[in-house]
């Protein structure tokens, strides 16, 4: 890939975005110029940065946080229709790019986010960047929407997850897509499975089980939680139901942001199959949990390697 004008497309996934951030240090170690920026959610927010040159500035406070400073920063909303209102992160990021228009910034940006009352993609190509920003990224049952012109606006990986469309006719010589929302390092099965809703022996399941568990929470709690599910199995009575509550710990946080990276690995894959990048770089979707905003420093250098990789590729493909 020896032309030097890149098209950026960041894709959602929420703290797994920061891999962006390796991305955009990489094509700059390797001199490339970035041309145009399209960003959903997490992508909309490193891309906005980018385009307004404050990513550095922004890396420099996300990799000192703590995890007891990213839940002071989410801001708990205890009543309407978002868990997290984001206004101590949005006041911040407000601070860091000052009032910035997007029609003002050095290389075109779109924010993409979700019109759910019209049901349908809206690009953000002007007006403040930290409004934007903050449609983009209003994750459905986790963060508020808002309102902007009459819209009621969420996340914009509803719809569109790894957003392609909008750097088409950018003065690139290609791009470079990010996808946070496609498979998870296990894989992606793109076939129903056939399943009987009476009880089955727990020997019949628990391989399949501790599988999925270990994206989900990691090895030693995946552990503990199949030995739970695995001895209420074995002891279940008859005339008990068959079927078991949702496992200990499993809060609204977690199965919100594992059904929506669910929809949008299948989401992604179909509009990536029908407008393909010319490079694509894909995070796993169990390198981090949603609201795993204190692991930066971790992401970025995972983002450094898939990038690194992909380009080595694309350059031997030559």
């Amino acid at each position: 890939m020896s032309d030097k004008r890149v098209a950026l497309v960041l894709g959602s996934g929420g703290a797994r975005g920061y891999a962006h951030i390796g991305v955009a240090q990489v094509l700059a170690e390797r001199g490339y110029q970035v041309t145009a920026v399209a960003g959903t959610s997490i992508g909309a927010v490193i891309g906005g940065l980018l385009a307004a040159g404050k990513l550095e500035e922004y890396t420099e406070w996300v990799t000192s946080l703590s995890q007891r400073d990213v839940l002071r920063l989410l801001d708990p909303a205890l009543s309407g229709p978002g868990a997290i209102r984001l206004e101590r992160v949005l006041a911040r990021m407000s601070e860091i790019l000052g009032g910035t228009l997007i029609e003002d910034l050095p290389i075109p940006y779109t924010a993409v986010a979700t019109d759910i009352g019209a049901r349908r993609e809206v690009w953000f190509t002007s007006g403040p960047l930290d409004v934007a920003i903050r449609a983009s990224v209003a994750i459905p049952g986790l963060i508020t929407p808002i309102m902007v012109n009459g819209r009621l606006l969420v996340d914009g990986g509803v719809l569109n997850p790894v957003p392609v469309e909008p750097v088409i006719g950018a003065d690139a010589d290609f791009t470079l897509a990010v996808s946070l929302a496609g498979a998870r390092t296990l894989g992606f099965a793109g076939t129903p499975a056939r399943e009987s809703s009476a009880a089955r022996p727990a020997s019949e399941w628990l391989d399949r089980f501790r599988k999925g568990a270990t994206g989900v929470w990691g090895n030693d709690l995946a552990t503990t939680v199949l030995s739970r599910l695995a001895g209420r199995a074995e002891t279940r009575t008859e005339g008990s139901p068959a079927f078991d509550p949702p496992p200990p710990g499993l809060g609204v946080a977690d199965v919100t942001s594992m059904s929506l990276d669910t929809m949008g690995a299948l989401i992604t894959r179909f509009r990536l199959a029908a407008l393909p990048p010319d490079v694509l770089v894909t995070v796993p979707g169990d390198a981090a949990r949603t609201l795993d905003f204190h692991r930066a420093t971790e992401l970025i250098a995972l983002g450094r390697v898939l990038t690194e990789d992909a380009l080595d590729r694309a350059i031997g493909s030559e």
